[in-house]
């Protein structure tokens, strides 16, 4: 197995922030490596020192005489005016009928092949920049962030790739079931530090806590011995019967060593709105058309969204989940029907670089006092600041000089200090470390109110969302089922048409018969266990909807809960009817 890359002793910083410090890590040929580690880490700058964009202060990085780098880039490398078969033909020096069967191989036929570039969305650019990397066929792959903003079909598409891509690849993610699923090692950065572990992430970080686990325990038990030796010593080196004694044990008091453990960078407790839980339809829509003046995105919307619902609203980019949650906010007017919030709603909107609209001139405890709910106490703003990671004369700081992140985390915090008992949330994980969405996540899934989001991170969306509502072809519809199966709904669509144009995942070689069918009965476990939590909580909702029409007095709400029911009893039906389908197979 060749070694492609070795970082050797690598010291890098700048000013008083430490990024490396005597780092050492080795890449393999075929090696899919993970690498991880908090924001600011210096993981982008170790790719651009690794591309020869940045330079080590000490140390050295020894390539490879074979090794060939392909790089996904961030920033835009298109012309005016120029199509994907043109930037491809142009980046490669390739013949059009090459560029074209590997442009085949992420989808790009037709107009998106053949018209601007620049009109694609930022999905469709990533598969022409994933296009471009094979046409030079590099030998390591770094890939930084590549799943930003690619909706859940192009972060799938992706995925397949680079499972079945036979060379070395160095993926920098936040997205751990990405990583989860597309690469056997881990390369950890933190605190200047490159730890290389030859598993996937979700074992590396395992190890990691029981490493932890252990050195505490340790570290325990050293304390404990260190004082029995401190007290021996102390009661005994006075006595001359004693005393040769005592010297023997504060030699062995000399040898106690405690067990290094890192201080981990503090990451946010959040905490949303206490609220008192509401009953009934928060949101209905019916017989909605969203879109703008020149054209419309999607028609004939009818929605019922109950208080306590966790909705996610899915779809790919380009399909209209921003103008669906922009519309039911009222920041854009439907072209057509009705848009209702239930009596009592208090929204809390939190939408795509709202962070711009920021007011520069405050500073970040003046912003979270204007925005605060009346009457709160200034403990509880500073507590909610230290939890986004605002502390000490952090929230001095002028909201000119603040990041994007840090913005972001603004906004959120504004959020959790209001009364909302609904929050409407575009995006809410971008530009925030993978720690802080975990917190985040654990807060919205405690959150006693009603919640409507988008997000393009599955972690997050799997540990969130109680229904899933897709945004597709011009329809909103409510999918049958919870976020794992519309996982395995859209993988099963892709492995279809990759079938069907004869691709099994790039050029790896196909399953066995053995390993298809154990695919495929792990599929239909899945959709099973999905069926059986849907079955159960439809039954719940039926079985409350039924108690509360037979107590109901007031005629129309005794309309509203009879057609809430009818409602509820075909969802229950249908999963029903595919979970016999399933034990039939």
């Amino acid at each position: 197995m060749a070694v492609l890359l070795d970082i050797k002793n690598a010291c890098k910083r700048y000013g008083d922030q430490v990024l490396l410090n005597d780092a050492n890590a080795t890449i393999t040929d075929g090696g899919r490596v993970g690498f991880i580690g908090r924001n600011g880490a210096g993981k982008s700058t170790l790719l651009q020192i690794i591309l020869g964009e940045e330079e080590l202060d000490s140390g050295k990085i020894v390539r490879h005489s074979r090794l060939r780098l392909g790089y996904l880039r961030q920033h835009d490398p298109f012309e005016p005016g120029e199509s994907a078969l043109d930037f491809l033909m142009r980046d490669s020096g390739q013949p059009d009928w090459k560029c074209g069967e590997v442009a085949g191989d992420f989808e790009l036929k037709g107009p998106r092949l053949t018209g601007p570039v620049k009109e694609l969305s930022g999905g469709w650019q990533t598969r022409v920049k994933l296009a471009a990397l094979l046409l030079h066929e590099p030998n390591l792959l770094l890939l930084d962030e590549p799943t930003n903003f690619l909706d859940l079909r192009t972060q799938i598409l992706l995925e397949h790739f680079l499972c079945s891509y036979r060379e070395a690849c160095l993926v920098v993610s936040h997205d751990r079931a990405f990583l989860g699923a597309t690469c056997d090692q881990t390369l950890d950065l933190a605190h200047g530090r490159l730890t290389l572990h030859p598993g996937p992430v979700d074992d590396y970080l395992v190890h990691q806590r029981e490493r932890r686990l252990t050195a505490e325990r340790t570290n325990a038990t050293v304390l404990v011995k260190k004082r029995e030796l401190e007290d021996f010593i102390a009661r005994n080196r006075a006595r001359a019967s004693t005393a040769s004694r005592a010297k023997s044990k504060a030699k062995q008091l000399e040898r106690l060593e405690f067990e290094e453990i890192q201080v981990d960078a503090p990451t946010a407790a959040i905490r949303c709105p206490e609220i008192v839980a509401r009953r009934g339809t928060a949101l209905r829509c019916r017989d909605l058309v969203i879109g703008y003046a020149d054209h419309s995105v999607a028609s004939e919307v009818s929605l019922d969204v109950v208080h306590g619902t966790r909705a996610a609203i899915v779809g790919d980019n380009g399909q209209g989940k921003t103008t669906l949650l922009r519309t039911i906010v009222g920041s854009l007017p439907p072209l057509a029907g009705d848009v209702r919030w239930g009596h009592g709603c208090e929204i809390g909107t939190y939408a795509q670089h709202v962070y711009t609209s920021l007011d520069e001139r405050r500073t970040v405890l003046e912003q979270l006092e204007h925005v605060a709910a009346p009457g709160t106490k200034q403990q509880r703003i500073l507590d909610v600041a230290a939890a986004m990671l605002f502390r000490r004369s952090g929230v001095d700081k002028s909201i000119a000089v603040l990041s994007g992140g840090e913005r972001a985390r603004l906004c959120l915090a504004g959020l959790l200090l209001g009364s909302a008992n609904v929050l409407v949330l575009d995006e809410p994980g971008n530009h925030l470390d993978v720690e802080t969405v975990e917190a985040l996540a654990g807060a919205l899934a405690d959150y006693r109110g009603t919640l409507v989001f988008t997000s393009h991170d599955r972690s997050f969306m799997r540990a969130v969302a109680t229904t899933v509502i897709e945004v597709r072809d011009g329809r909103v519809i409510d999918h049958l089922g919870d976020y794992d199966a519309y996982v395995t709904k859209v993988t099963s669509e892709i492995d279809a048409a990759e079938a069907a144009a004869g691709r099994h995942r790039g050029p790896a070689p196909p399953r066995s018969g053995r390993q298809a069918k154990g695919h495929d009965d792990r599929a239909a476990r899945r959709e099973v266990a999905s069926l059986e939590k849907s079955i159960a909580k439809f039954g719940a909702e039926k079985g409350q909807l039924h108690h509360a029409l037979m107590a109901a007095t007031d005629p129309a709400e005794a309309l509203r809960l009879h057609e809430a029911l009818g409602d509820v009893e075909r969802r229950l039906a249908a999963a029903e009817e595919r979970w016999l389908e399933l034990q039939d197979d």
